[in-house]
């Protein structure tokens, strides 16, 4: 008989006051007993209505009758079997976005905690020492991964379960991608992320990093060297800005120098070859769960106070409700309606934003309201450091490197359903696709690449 509560059972949390001085995971994770407990809370509905909300395939309410039944490894193989990054999406999937707003406990009350079962069954496996699964035979074909952010880490995860030779080329010098550079390690531990690829590892994945592929290599150099496909999971690490006055002053960053900094290079420990200056009075614009990352990492190192600027109202921000509300916990200030127009300085350093007021118009055809100055209603925040983080798009070396790829204005790739580009053998999908977007849609797009790719390397044999 299910469990026909009408609430999630809580996610044990971090004191607020507490984790705003640390870097330590704020979700401390469910018991064993509460991840049974939660599991049974699903009706286990015969058109399964959740998995059409995953991106990634997963069976959902039979890895959540595994657990009701206390069969770990047998839920955690039913994860394994289409996700290749549990633990990772346990984590940061936007879930309330993807299955759980589709379960059927979510019309009458909270749906059920999918995600946070996920993270359970994940990290019990992996705090085991169960044996990896066998290998399958070899194919002979070879595909080379061009990224190792979740897209390429998918992709090179499935088709190392089809028997192919993968390599993954990674820019940076350590793996994981946006895994590893973008997310705090306040919300996804840099130790979870390593796990994840040496799952993959065992499986026969090759990683190699440093590897700055439209540099050292380009994209014809890996089929001459015998690579029957390539994927381009290449991500948008690009930053966008503002484009106003003053953003070229001392203390302006993108959010994606702030958290590479703090995520890749440790900038908050003491003993840090990279520190961040103190930041002061901090402001944040942008909505998304970057900006709040962003915030939330300036108050872990030592700003005095931190605003998040929104251009539009609190129900339009982009960023996931819960990472929103802890980011109020721990003392972030939101400035909804709020649109900067200029940054001010003294010395050549930032030290204050000119801002205007702005009340949301009507609709347009996409149904979003955007902003519209109020006029005569300029104030301004104080501003020792200013993060911008508005969004992102791919960077062009890879593109403009190689010949024959077909881009829209934005600098992304085009690739159709299953990831198949302009030309013949490449594949492409993530932020290098769509643009910054979920980890779990990244994921799906590999996916779907990893079996197109298969079938275009059995169709296409390496000449011998």
């Amino acid at each position: 008989m299910p469990d026909m509560s009408l609430q999630k059972h809580p996610m044990p949390v971090q004191d607020p006051q507490v984790r705003r001085y640390n870097f330590d995971e704020v979700a401390l994770g469910y018991t064993e007993e509460q991840a049974v407990a939660e599991a049974g809370r699903c009706l286990a509905c015969r058109q399964k209505p959740c998995c059409a909300g995953c991106p990634v395939g997963v069976d959902i309410p039979a890895f959540l009758a595994a657990v009701r039944e206390r069969r770990f490894e047998q839920a955690y193989a039913v994860l394994s079997a289409t996700n290749s990054l549990p633990a990772v999406c346990g984590r940061v999937c936007p879930q309330e976005r993807q299955c759980e707003s589709r379960c059927v406990r979510g019309l009458k009350g909270e749906p059920v905690g999918i995600g946070r079962i996920e993270r359970f069954v994940a990290d019990r496996h992996n705090a085991g020492a169960a044996s990896p699964a066998p290998l399958p035979a070899p194919t002979g074909c070879k595909a080379a991964i061009i990224g190792s952010g979740p897209a390429g880490l998918t992709c090179a995860g499935e088709l190392a379960r089809m028997g192919h030779a993968v390599t993954v080329f990674e820019a940076l010098h350590a793996a994981g991608g946006v895994l590893t550079y973008g997310i705090p390690e306040f919300r996804l531990p840099k130790a979870i992320v390593q796990r994840e690829i040496e799952n993959l590892r065992q499986m026969g994945v090759e990683i190699r990093t440093d590897m700055v592929i439209g540099r050292i290599l380009t994209v014809d150099e890996l089929f001459a060297a015998g690579y029957q496909s390539v994927f381009i999971g290449s991500g948008a690490g690009l930053p966008r800005f503002l484009r106003i006055p003053g953003e070229e002053l001392c203390g302006v960053f993108s959010a994606n120098e702030l958290l590479t900094r703090v995520n890749l290079m440790k900038a908050y420990l003491p003993d840090s070859d990279t520190p961040l200056p103190v930041m002061g009075h901090t402001v944040v614009v942008g909505g998304g769960n970057v900006a709040m990352d962003a915030a939330r990492c300036a108050l872990r190192l030592g700003a005095q106070d931190v605003t998040v600027v929104y251009r539009r109202s609190e129900q339009e921000l982009p960023a996931r409700a819960e990472e929103v509300a802890h980011a109020e916990e721990e003392g972030v200030r939101l400035a909804m309606l709020t649109d900067p127009v200029e940054l001010l300085g003294e010395g050549g350093r930032v030290t204050r934003m000119h801002c205007l007021r702005t009340r949301l118009g009507e609709p347009d055809a996409s149904g979003r309201r955007s902003p519209v100055p109020v006029p005569d209603s300029d104030f301004e925040l104080p501003a020792d450091c200013v993060i911008i983080a508005i969004g992102t798009s791919p960077n062009p070396l890879l593109r403009t490197a190689t010949p024959g790829l077909d881009t829209d204005r934005r600098g992304c790739l085009i690739a159709d359903e299953q990831g198949a580009t302009s030309r013949p053998g490449v594949f492409a999908g993530g932020d290098a696709v769509t643009g910054a977007a979920t980890v779990i849609l990244a994921m799906g797009a590999g996916r779907k690449a990893a079996h197109a790719m298969d079938a275009y390397m059995r169709a296409h044999p390496a000449e011998t």
